[in-house]
């Protein structure tokens, strides 16, 4: 519907039916291609009944509305009024009795799309991760030039009622400082604002970032303006200070690969939903609760997020905050930690615990952000941190020294791994790793990686059986772009490379605007886990994505071929093929093209492309730099308590299962589960645990591509209560 609302009113052609065609193209697209507006009439009982109208004469009982609080409480609204609506109607000779008992019941649902994610009842809103997308690349362009110049730099992001979005956005870029509504800073902020700028730059820095939200505040309520802040830096310190407003761009461009997929598996429990809807169900909307869609009495959420709002308006800061829920103060949790809270100055030798950090595996985005929160957090806590360089070899080589605060600053944003990183397992050195763990006094673990830290992490529990020196806790950050660890359902890095694919696939897929009648088979990454071809099929609109969790035989191909050579007598004249690297051992990515090639003669032409190891590399997303910055966090809190608990006559022993865990995001909570319980959910053949949550997802990409498939309905979410959904919420 055109012109939301307001086409809703006015009726005519600004609501017409949808066809296949007409959507196909909108998934790499920003805004909304619909169109949106705000609407006076539609607030007056009177527009509403020109919209139940418009809409009885139409036949529609089902509307799914997309949009912020104000448009879900208007979809409300007009619910609750609907039989009214139609019995005035019907008085007034403008619908037919008939008509009437055809329409007698609306069914309502309601999807989340805000950048602010100020909407209570959901993790993300659709939307909020591209706005962090365009936020990040801006200031990562920033902190470049302000390096060079040696500058301080203020950015106003927006957030009128919200401080997501300056929130995240601090976590992900390392600011020194941010500003946000929902918790305005103390009386004397001016003084330790320009302490802590001090201090940064007393310790090497050469540059300053202080991330306002546009609603910011103090606490009397009085506004806390950019302009504010850069006077201050300058009044009092003399630093040389720019203010950027980044405005509506952090409204526009694609969107992320995580909005896409959100949006098109919101659309999916939205339109399900709706189908089993009947005259007793209340209005709901579909939140994002971990991994899972959750369906929501409608007004719950409106009621709680208006409940944020007039908690700040009423100066109650520690309500507004715990309304906002336990992920959002957790954000703030370690923010606080990372950007406020120093190292001790003198620590006593018997306070002291040694905590070695290391990467292991093939490198991903993220990697640095986790070593560096891991190092920040366990130096707040009076440890002493050790990196390790290259792994378990560098581990059995000495390959170690010790990180202070300035260590790791700046490594947040950058891709790779830092540290150095390799397959190695630990198994054949265990007596030079034993050696080491004694040499430096080495009392706890974080490792971060892939496939081979879990295994690597097995091993270490069956070598404790010959070496004391291994009795030592260890946890397991998963980071790989191939999300293939057994015990969580995401892992640092996946998403980068994720968008990676997203991007390239966009770009391949404009290639053929001008030729029309082509076809792509694009080759991911991901081993024998299909995680990142299927999410990318999604996200960019596949006609198929051939994965070895799902065996494929000739005639499934021989279909896909069909399919294409049917879509290529529609308007979308091209096609989108992804392929695992590891799905099948003798239908390679060159057999595929081979066959598409000569089945597609004379209709489609087609063409191949490896993306390679450029899905390993780049700048991290705002998702896996705030992921592994939290995960890096909980991992080191976590070694902490545990090392107390295994401090047994004056040194560190630790050799029960739950000392050695892998740190996971399992559905709605992050869990620590002991590396040996998840032996038996492992495939060690082919790498990849044996059940994994986004193959439920699969179908939606082939009903998204126009294949005739029965959606697996029996899962679908129930309705829930917001109070039990907050319960059970994912603590990241």
């Amino acid at each position: 519907m055109p012109k939301g609302y307001q086409g809703l009113v006015d009726g005519g052609d600004n609501i017409r039916e949808a066809t296949w065609e007409s959507v196909s193209m909108m998934l790499q697209l920003g805004g909304t291609v619909i169109g949106s507006a705000r609407c006076k009439d539609f607030r007056e009982r009177e527009g509403r009944l020109r919209a139940a109208h418009n809409l009885v004469k139409r036949g529609i009982t089902n509307l799914c509305v997309i949009g912020g609080d104000g448009s879900l409480t208007g979809a409300d609204t007009f619910r609750s009024e609907w039989s009214d609506l139609l019995s005035d109607l019907q008085k007034a000779g403008k619908i037919t009795a008939e008509e009437a008992t055809k329409s007698s019941y609306l069914n309502i649902v309601g999807l989340v799309g805000s950048i602010d994610n100020d909407f209570c009842g959901t993790d993300m809103t659709i939307g909020t991760d591209s706005a962090l997308h365009r936020i990040i690349e801006i200031v990562d362009a920033i902190t470049t030039t302000a390096q060079s110049h040696q500058r301080t730099f203020v950015l106003e992001v927006m957030g009128r009622h919200c401080g997501y979005l300056a929130l995240v956005t601090s976590l992900s870029c390392g600011a020194d400082w941010v500003f946000i509504p929902e918790c305005p800073p103390d009386d004397d902020w001016e003084e330790h604002l320009c302490r802590r700028l001090s201090e940064t730059r007393t310790r090497g820095s050469r540059l300053n970032i202080i991330i306002v939200a546009e609603g910011a505040i103090d606490k009397t309520g009085k506004p806390i303006t950019s302009e504010d802040i850069k006077n201050l830096v300058v009044k009092r310190l003399g630093y040389d200070t720019r203010v950027t407003v980044l405005g509506h761009v952090q409204r526009g461009g694609t969107p992320s690969a995580f909005d896409r997929i959100l949006g098109s598996r919101m659309g999916v429990e939205a339109v399900m939903a709706l189908l089993e809807g009947t005259p007793d169900t209340p209005a709901c909307v579909v939140s994002l609760s971990g991994n899972q869609a959750v369906r929501l009495p409608l007004m719950e959420c409106v009621q709680m997020t208006k409940d944020v709002t007039k908690a700040m308006n009423d100066r109650k800061f520690d309500e507004a905050m715990k309304l906002r829920g336990r992920s959002f103060m957790n954000n703030w949790e370690v923010y606080k930690l990372l950007a406020h809270v120093r190292p001790p100055v003198s620590k006593g030798p018997s306070s002291i615990h040694t905590v070695a950090v290391m990467n292991v595996g093939a490198p991903a985005a993220g990697m640095n952000a986790a070593v560096r929160s891991t190092v920040r957090i366990g130096l707040i806590q009076g440890n002493r941190v050790l990196v390790v360089h290259d792994g378990f070899e560098g581990l059995a080589k000495g390959q170690i020294e010790e990180a202070g605060w300035s260590y790791v600053g700046g490594w947040t944003g950058q891709g790779g791994s830092k540290l150095g990183t390799k397959r190695t397992l630990p198994k054949k050195s265990f007596e030079q790793i034993s050696a080491n763990i004694t040499k430096f006094n080495i009392q706890g673990l974080v490792i971060i990686g892939g496939f081979e830290a879990y295994t690597g992490g097995l091993e270490l529990m069956e070598g404790r059986k010959l070496f004391d020196e291994l009795c030592i806790p260890f946890v397991v950050i998963p980071a790989t772009v191939s999300n293939n660890v057994p015990g969580s359902d995401f892992s640092v890095g996946a998403d980068t490379a994720l968008n990676t694919i997203c991007t390239t696939c966009d770009r391949i897929k404009q290639s053929a605007a001008g030729t029309k009648r082509r076809v792509f088979i694009i080759e991911t990454m991901g081993g024998y886990c299909g995680y990142l071809a299927t999410m990318a099929g999604l996200a960019a609109g596949a006609d198929a994505a051939y994965i070895f969790e799902e065996p494929f035989t000739i005639r499934d191909l021989q279909a896909n071929v069909e399919h294409l050579v049917h879509k290529m007598k529609t308007t979308v004249k091209r096609g989108l093929v992804l392929r695992n690297e590891k799905c099948n051992e003798n239908y390679t990515t060159d057999f595929i093209f081979n066959l598409y090639s000569e089945e597609g003669k004379g209709i489609f032409d087609s063409r191949k492309n490896v993306l390679g190891h450029m899905q390993q590399g780049g700048s991290p997303t705002p998702f896996d730099r705030n992921f592994a910055t939290k995960m890096g966090a909980k991992a080191m809190n976590w070694m902490s308590g545990k090392i107390k608990e295994s401090y047994r006559n004056g040194r560190i022993f630790a050799n029960t299962p739950d000392s050695g865990c892998v740190l996971g995001m399992r559905k709605r909570a992050l869990v620590f589960q002991p590396v040996t319980e998840l032996k038996e959910q492992t495939d060690f053949d082919h790498r990849i645990p044996k059940e994994q949550w986004w193959l439920k997802l699969r179908p939606i990409l082939k009903i998204l591509a126009k294949y005739e498939i029965d959606l697996d309905t029996s899962e679908h979410a129930h309705l829930e209560h917001i109070s039990r959904k907050r319960s059970g919420e994912a603590s990241i």
